[in-house]
């Protein structure tokens, strides 16, 4: 079994920052990509960040330089470093990861994902 566990979510003013953080645990023999995706109330859900194993990034056009991603391989561990928040960067924050389990199987697996909010 392979589980990804979000945290770090929660409430902040405009402006602020959060640090949400995914960690994979399980059955795990290697870990490719790991990335975000966020769905707001009433819309579809959308990409946010990804980052290879080995470092490369890409995001979203309208969250360059605002959104920061980053892992650590030794913690199966992905970050997404929010700077800048806006009301309308509130959704709910998932993370999702390319994972080779122990049997050799890859699958894309999902977080519960979890809450962000903004007030204006």
């Amino acid at each position: 079994q392979v589980q990804l566990v979000e945290s770090g979510g929660g409430l902040v003013q405009a402006g602020g920052s959060l640090r949400l953080s995914c960690a994979a645990s399980g059955s795990i023999f290697s870990i490719g990509r790991m990335g975000w995706h966020r769905q707001a109330p009433g819309k579809q859900r959308e990409f946010v960040a990804i980052i290879t194993s080995g470092g490369d990034t890409n995001y979203a056009d309208s969250l360059k330089g605002r959104f920061t991603i980053s892992r650590d391989n030794a913690k199966n561990t992905v970050y997404l470093q929010m700077n800048s928040l806006k009301p309308e960067d509130t959704a709910v924050y998932y993370c999702n990861a390319d994972i080779t389990n122990r049997q050799f199987m890859i699958n894309n697996y999902w977080g519960q994902g979890t809450q962000v909010t903004v007030s204006s």
